[in-house]
């Protein structure tokens, strides 16, 4: 078998085949006397059936099926010789029969090669944070609030406050589908309703009726809606503001506290796992900072293949994700046409390119994980738990859990690796905003 190969780009190759016709003449012949055992034509005996009369009758379907299957082996054979990196199928084209070989094109796509940048030049922000009193004391208002009780109170409804009140809705006076409802409660500045609704409200009072005028976004989901000036007739039933609990013996068991151990060892704990948080937050952030950095600083041309692959793996997780949040009934009536290339090729894109250059940089800085350092995370992460030592045990013993672990500590160590040659600027932010800039991450 000869074989030649020129690029067609960064990312293809095309592979110029040429198999001797003695290797498919000798299959041929092999699956015709194979077929004349087994082949029923009427006039003859099962097995009985003379080769030239097979040859006539099946010859052509069996010559074709031999050179697609000639095609199929020595294709692989040939990106092996040639030592391509295919990612992929090959494409086949071009095929031909000639005197003496049996000769095609294959063109494959190839695993990128890429020359990272040096580090020296990126620009990367990396937060600093840490978690204050105040920021104690307002997650323990926090938790206080996940458990309060509502009281009535006779005065104006207020941010914060519950209100439970009637409405109807009208467009160009009409009423429209969802625009009315009996006994609804509403915390105002939750921010469930459209803008300009919550805010009508605030300051009514018990058996109080007012109209109010609002419209609905541009982008709103209800296109018959969207843009549309409306206004609400609203009838205020009931105003209760929050009443928290007391943080005693019965607060504090909640969190499996005593009384002794008190407000003190609550704090200490909520602390601990506030920190545990932020140290969380802060490496993702450095991380994400880092890692785009990389990607906008180098130049790599993405296989289809790769693409597609990255856009389907990203497509499953998200219906996993569909089915973790609505059952398997949900997934069942889950469309999977909703969910179109387009909606991932961004982010699969990205995901692609930033693959190959941390793989780069592996190689490159010939960067091993870190045992110590993985020790580390795992015993980190088994102290929020109530019996550590069993989590620790579990990863001890579960390689595929530890291999993620693994996959998270290497990423860490490619990160400080970059930040070590890196303009890296340090800025101060609070737990709080830090906290936001993480969910909109999430939710990005």
């Amino acid at each position: 078998m000869q074989v030649t190969s020129e690029a067609v780009s960064g990312v293809a190759r095309r592979l110029n085949v040429s198999v001797p016709t003695s290797r498919v003449n000798e299959q041929f012949e092999a699956r015709l006397k194979r077929t004349a055992k087994t082949a029923k034509i009427n006039g003859f005996r099962p097995g009985k059936v003379p080769l030239n009369v097979v040859r006539r009758e099946y010859g052509a379907g069996i010559y074709q099926e031999v050179v697609n299957d000639v095609i199929r082996d020595t294709v692989f054979e040939a990106i092996q010789q040639e030592k391509i990196n295919a990612v992929g199928m090959p494409n086949i084209d071009k095929v031909e029969n000639k005197d003496d070989a049996l000769v095609y094109q294959a063109t494959v796509e190839v695993y990128p090669e890429v020359e990272v940048n040096a580090f020296d030049a990126l620009e990367i922000e990396r937060k600093k944070s840490e978690v204050n009193d105040k920021d104690v004391d307002q997650m323990i208002e926090n938790l206080q609030k996940q458990r309060a009780a509502w009281a009535e109170t006779k005065g104006m409804a207020k941010k914060d406050m519950q209100v439970t009140f009637d409405f109807e809705g009208t467009v160009d006076g009409e009423k429209f589908e969802g625009g009315t409802a009996e006994d609804f409660k509403l915390v105002l500045g939750s921010g469930r309703m459209i803008p300009g609704f919550e805010d009508g409200i605030v300051g009514m009072k018990k058996g109080e009726e007012k109209v109010i005028d609002v419209t609905f976004p541009e982008d709103y989901q209800a296109e018959n809606l969207a843009g549309k000036a409306a206004q609400f007739k609203i009838t205020v039933k009931l105003v209760e503001k929050q009443k928290l609990p007391e943080i005693d013996a019965e607060f504090l068991k909640i969190f499996g506290l005593t009384e002794e151990e008190g407000v003190e060892k609550l704090k200490a704990d909520v602390r601990k796992n506030m920190e545990r948080e932020v140290m969380n937050g802060l490496r993702n952030q450095v991380k994400a900072a880092t890692f785009d950095a990389l990607v906008a600083a180098n130049e790599v041309e993405v296989p289809a293949a790769m693409l597609s692959q990255e856009i389907d793996r990203q497509r499953q997780q998200m219906i996993q994700q569909f089915t973790q949040q609505f059952g398997a009934q949900g997934a069942q009536a889950f469309d999977s046409s909703m969910l179109p290339d387009d909606l991932f090729k961004e982010q699969a894109e990205k995901a692609v390119k930033l693959g190959v250059l941390v793989s780069k940089v592996l190689a490159d800085a010939k960067i091993e994980v870190d045992p110590a350092r993985v020790e580390a995370y795992i015993n980190d992460m088994a102290s929020s738990y109530e019996d550590p030592t069993e989590v620790i045990e579990y990863f001890k013993n579960d390689k595929q859990q530890r291999a993620q672990i693994e996959a998270v500590v290497l990423e860490d160590q490619i990160v400080d690796h970059i930040l070590a040659a890196a303009k890296v600027t340090n800025t101060d932010v609070s737990y709080e905003e830090l906290l936001k800039e993480q969910q909109a991450r999430q939710q990005g």
